[in-house]
């Protein structure tokens, strides 16, 4: 009985199941880290990974991420009003904070990213620190809340612990007259003119301006040359010392342009002179003219509605 067929037939069986386990095994090793590596490198986040809307969170930040210092006293307003109402709101606004009277900023918010309102308006004057943190009018932040619903606005606000004058019928009064000066044709820039004019009449009405005692100047008596043949030997003095330093500065500008170092009105220039000829960096606040408006550093609120 021949049983080469038979071994035959084993073995490749055999070759067959081996050459099934390797490329069973390289596939195993070609895509299992991978498929690990993109599992963390991409985890599905869960419900409590979501900011908080606003009015919902907790301090210190209460879920804002706004920069503390801010180029309007409104925040959210691209896209409801335009730059010219914004401009006649922030005049208002600075005018009402340079006489420390109140420290004013105004939210606009879509109505799907606010939970509680009045708690929204309240806690963007705590994260923003609004108000004077010490003085005579310390604690003065304000803020008002603007959400936008479909067809209407609903307007709130919060109040520093330093402005007690400010009562809840004036306050409510003023956003009721926002809210209808939105109306009818959903005009956001009527609604924050009406509500900046009659927050700064009211606010007027409860406070005067902190006007702060400038030091009287004091005289300064120069001293005065004498008169006859010794104010006259005196100033002749002078001129003689003067002529040498004259004629010394004109020779040290005459060495400075030989060197090739060019005096201005701005300084000293040159090609790769000592004195440097490079235009400095902008620096400040500014940003080229402009200012940043935010919170003093106080933050306590009162009361919200």
């Amino acid at each position: 009985m021949n049983c080469n067929p038979a071994r035959r037939g084993i073995t490749r069986i055999v070759v067959r199941m081996i050459a099934i386990a390797l490329l069973a095994f390289s596939l195993a090793i070609c895509f299992t880290p991978a498929s690990a590596s993109a599992g963390f490198a991409a985890p599905v986040a869960g419900p409590h990974a979501q900011s908080p809307l606003c009015g919902d969170g907790s301090a210190p930040d209460y879920g804002f991420t706004y920069d503390l210092q801010q180029a309007h006293w409104l925040v959210g307003w691209e896209g409801y009003a335009s730059q010219q109402a914004v401009a006649k709101v922030d005049a208002i606004l600075d005018q009402l904070n340079a006489d420390s009277i109140a420290q004013t900023m105004i939210l606009i918010l879509p109505q799907e990213q606010v939970g509680n309102r009045v708690n929204c308006a309240v806690h963007f004057l705590r994260y923003m620190q609004l108000g004077q943190p010490t003085g005579e009018r310390k604690d003065n932040g304000f803020v008002f809340l603007i959400v936008v619903e479909p067809t209407a606005i609903d307007v709130h606000y919060g109040v520093g612990l330093g402005l007690p004058a400010l009562t809840a019928s004036d306050l409510t009064t003023l956003n009721r007259a926002a809210e209808d000066a939105y109306q009818p044709a959903h005009n956001m820039n009527q609604a924050l003119l009406a509500l900046a004019q009659g927050f700064d009449g009211v606010a007027r009405s409860k406070y005067a301006p902190l006007v702060s005692l400038t030091p009287t100047p004091e005289m300064v008596n120069l001293p005065q040359l004498p008169s006859g043949p010794l104010g006259i030997l005196v100033i002749c003095g002078l001129v003689c010392l003067g002529i040498p330093a004259l004629l010394f500065l004109v020779w040290l500008l005459m060495q400075l342009a030989r060197m090739g170092i060019i005096f201005n009105p701005s300084g000293f220039g040159g090609m790769g002179g000592p004195f440097g000829g490079g235009r400095s960096g902008g620096g400040g606040w500014g940003g080229g003219g402009g200012s940043f408006r935010g919170g003093s550093g106080s933050g306590r609120s009162g009361r919200g509605n």
